[in-house]
């Protein structure tokens, strides 16, 4: 008899609805068994014990890296205070057969099985299994479920923590485009103005670089520059220098760039800023920027000799760099001086060099931030995704929304880790750029956004409010 309701359990456990001890135990009682709810629970403990996950702390992406030290209480916190219990989404084998479960703190399992690991079927019982969780809650997913989230429609009264993970190796969606776009705009416009500074440039150098930043205007100009030599690949290289402080997201971006064989990719690190073990905490956002970003830059250009240089820069990000030209000379240092500007009239450009000058090209100079969203809409660009609202850990640190992105990050006595949906309009440093708080999830919602803003896009970044060290004068010492 015994044999017979075991087998009773496993075959209603596994017949591919949503189940729980106690609504399981309920319906076999309804089907005559004799079965205790805590027999119940003990087969079903002993079937998953060897892989189930209810705490936070054990909590892993794909890749099987572990949550952020540092925002595991201030999330379980997060969690009781919001009144989202805190879910663990997994993948798991329940006897012997797949299931997706839903697993909180305190031991209660929701789960469903599924006839095999084709992707359509898992999306399809996550997306069942979380309906039929009721109220609001928030979902953590744990190995290999962290990308199923990514793919479900997931109820609006579920938060998604999926992005609190550490970022697993960046997939890109598609290769960066070659061929022009179709419609007849003012994209078009300001994109053929763009390829001919390229090219004009490139004409006119000998060592031209591009420097890579990888935001929005550096793929942005990573695209136009793919059309201005197409078919043939981008002949220069692109220049990224490393602070070793950059958002975690930035840095497996940039993995997938650098394996692409049609792109040539130069990381320079400031040798004195490994020695010195530099970071924007204890030697402050002036040094650490100066040695890490204009030191190092200074560095990469001599080492390499190269005279033009590409970059993604704008007039309408910040006032000094509206005063700069699209071809700017450079000393033999590197300074710039904005007195001595060139007239650029007429779309007449002075590419001519004296001994020891070097030339910064600004292709998008023209282009705003809305110019540049609409574009790279147009064109399917992949990017960084914090450039999109995620529910994410942040401190409140000067009137800044600072990412809490790696365990590095010192917290200041009586300082609390929040979560909020934000979302980054620029990127640098993580500890010197700050979020705006927005809902944003998608281009079409940040264009909306963006068009109701009168606030410039660097307004959160640190460094260009440092004391005695405004973008100004960093531009004169050498910065970008």
């Amino acid at each position: 008899m015994c044999f017979v309701t075991e087998i009773s359990l496993e075959n209603l456990a596994l017949d591919g609805s949503v189940w729980s001890a106690k609504t399981l135990h309920s319906a076999l009682v309804g089907g005559g068994s004799t079965l205790s709810l805590r027999s119940v629970h003990r087969s079903l403990s002993d079937s998953w014990s060897s892989w189930l996950v209810s705490s936070a702390h054990l909590v892993t992406n794909r890749e099987g890296q572990t949550l952020n030290r540092l925002i595991v209480e201030p999330l379980q916190n997060w969690s009781h205070s919001k009144r989202r219990p805190l879910e663990v989404l997994q993948i798991g084998e329940l006897y012997g057969h797949p299931v997706i479960a839903l697993s909180d703190g305190k031991g209660r399992v929701l789960w469903k099985a599924f006839d095999g690991l084709v992707e359509p079927r898992r999306t399809s019982a996550v997306q069942e299994l979380l309906e039929a969780r009721p109220g609001k809650y928030a979902v953590l997913p744990h190995g290999e479920a962290s990308p199923l989230l990514e793919s479900t429609s997931i109820p609006d009264r579920v938060d998604n923590l999926s992005s609190l993970l550490p970022p697993p190796t960046f997939e890109p969606s598609s290769p960066a485009p070659v061929a022009r776009g179709t419609s007849s705009s003012y994209l078009d416009a300001l994109e053929n103005e763009s390829i001919e500074i390229i090219r004009e440039a490139y004409a006119a150098a000998d060592k031209p670089g591009m420097l890579f930043s990888m935001g929005k205007d550096s793929m942005a100009m990573l695209t136009l520059a793919a059309k201005a030599f197409a078919p043939a690949p981008i002949p220069f290289p692109l220049v990224i220098i490393d602070t070793q402080w950059k958002f975690q997201d930035m840095y497996r971006f940039r993995a997938q760039l650098e394996a692409r064989e049609d792109l040539s990719t130069i990381v320079y690190v400031n040798p004195e800023a490994i020695e010195r073990d530099m970071n924007p905490f204890d030697f402050g956002s002036a040094t650490h920027t100066d040695v890490t970003k204009t030191q190092a830059l200074r560095k990469v250009l001599d080492e390499h000799k190269f005279d033009f240089v590409f970059g993604g820069a704008r007039r309408d990000e910040e006032k000094s760099r509206a005063k700069e030209r699209i071809f700017s000379p450079r000393s033999a240092n590197h300074g710039w001086d904005p007195k001595s500007q060139r007239p650029e009239l007429w779309n007449l450009y002075n590419t001519a060099l004296s001994p020891g000058q070097s030339m910064r090209v600004f292709p998008i100079s023209n282009w705003t931030e809305i110019d540049v969203w609409r574009y790279l809409e147009r064109e399917r660009v992949d990017l960084v995704p914090l450039y999109f609202s995620r529910l994410r850990p942040y401190v409140e640190r000067n009137g800044a929304l600072i990412m809490v992105d790696d365990e590095r990050f010192p917290l200041e006595p009586g300082e609390k880790v929040h979560f909020d949906y934000i979302r980054f309009r620029t990127l640098g440093c993580y500890p010197l750029t700050g979020g705006v708080k927005s809902r944003a999830a998608n281009v079409g919602e940040i264009l909306t956004e963006l068009e109701d803003s009168r606030v410039s896009e660097r307004s959160s970044r640190v460094i260009d409010f440092d004391k005695g060290a405004s973008m100004e004068q960093k531009k004169k010492d050498g910065y970008f």
